[in-house]
């Protein structure tokens, strides 16, 4: 029995001797990790055009909502809706038959107190002659003074009742405050109105227009700059872009807000654009670009180069003996398909631009195409 047991165990250990000397026969035979084919380029300094961007609101400088000033009817409409309108032109009535009235009833009163007025300076004048004749009691002058008075302010108050309900009779024929584009109309001929509630109609500047955004108050200096500076009149500096398509025309910064919101640390600066073709419309949403002019040169890099992982950004850098490091990396704007780094290259080191999904930490590579193999066709 003793005899099987160790005749069974000689037999095992050859095997497993057989075995550990194939392995080692075979990795003899395949020899070192084999390079893995990459494209590498070298880091250097380059000065990077590009834009800041910003989202954006297209306004116009000049808006104001038409709203009734007087309660009543409209009774004409004077306009079509979306036409040109000047300065002064009619645009709205609202049914003047009461007010008309009330302003002939303002003017008879005007009337009346304007003849008691007349009435009292003549009496009064004829009782300082009497008194002068010592010929009337002198109470009778007084009397006659104050009478006439109190005609006096009588007619001052019919005269601001008259320009008062004046007032409303010009205040029943709605006019454009300034050139503008007028919009679509909300209300219609017998509409009802209420004074200083119904809004009538907006109507607003449409050339040049504004565009409104913020930046972070570290930029305030900048911008000052910007603002400051003398451009061209085909200076690109200030654009704005609708999605892919960008707004023909530059334009130019005119205001930068007078203070800070202290609760975003931001403010509000606007742009002026050219508008000759009625391309903008008040209320669109746009994309500010702001032309970069640091003039400082930024490492930029193919942005296939750059690897992902779990929200971290890493390259590939060439070390010695062709072995690769995976280094972190900050990323900054990307360029079409280039992207800047901010921090984590130098320049003169070398990364993998190509072929970085075949790669691990400590890979083996070589920039030498590979070779086809034996019989394959050549292409």
């Amino acid at each position: 029995m003793s005899y099987k047991i160790i005749k069974t165990f000689s037999l095992y250990g050859s095997v497993l001797l057989l075995a550990s000397c194939g392995a080692k026969q075979q990795q003899q035979q395949q020899g070192p990790p084999a390079a893995m084919p990459v494209t590498v380029q070298e880091v250097s300094l380059t000065n990077a055009v590009y834009y800041d961007e910003y989202p954006g609101t297209v306004t116009a400088l000049n808006q104001v909502e038409l709203r009734a000033q007087v309660t009543g009817y409209i009774t004409g409409i004077y306009f079509k809706d979306g036409d040109k309108v000047r300065k002064g032109q009619r645009l709205y009535s609202i049914d003047q038959q009461v007010y008309s009235a009330n302003e002939q009833q303002a003017l008879a009163n005007l009337q009346v107190q304007e003849t008691n007025l007349l009435k009292a300076q003549k009496d009064a004048d004829r009782y300082h002659e009497l008194d002068r004749q010592d010929a009337i009691a002198k109470q009778q002058v007084d009397y006659a003074d104050a009478a006439l008075e109190a005609a006096k302010k009588q007619v001052e108050a019919a005269k601001a009742n008259v320009n008062a309900v004046r007032s409303n009779v010009h205040f029943s024929s709605i006019t454009a405050p300034f050139d503008g584009t007028i919009g679509i109309s909300q209300v219609r001929m017998g509409t009802s109105v209420v004074a200083g509630q119904t809004i009538l109609n907006v109507i607003s500047t449409d050339n040049p227009m504004a565009v409104d955004f913020t930046i972070d108050q570290n930029e305030i200096y900048r911008f000052s700059q910007l603002q400051q500076a003398k451009k061209s009149k085909n200076d690109s500096t200030f654009t704005i872009a609708f999605g892919k398509n960008i707004y023909p025309f530059p334009g130019s910064l005119s205001i930068i807000d007078r203070a800070v919101d202290p609760q975003t640390g931001t403010i509000k600066a606007r742009l002026s654009f050219p508008n000759d073709q009625k391309l903008l419309k008040a209320g669109m949403s746009t994309t500010v670009r702001v032309l970069n002019n640091s003039g400082t040169q930024s490492v930029m890099i193919p942005y296939k180069a750059v690897t992902e992982q779990l929200g971290e950004f890493f390259v590939y850098v060439v070390g010695d003996s062709n072995k690769v490091t995976q280094r972190k990396v900050q990323l900054a704007r990307q360029i079409g398909s280039d992207i800047i780094i901010k921090e984590g290259l130098k320049t003169n080191e070398k990364i993998v631009v190509q072929g970085v999904q075949n790669l691990r930490e400590g890979a083996i590579i070589t920039t030498a195409q590979p070779q086809p193999a034996a019989g394959a066709p050549k292409k």
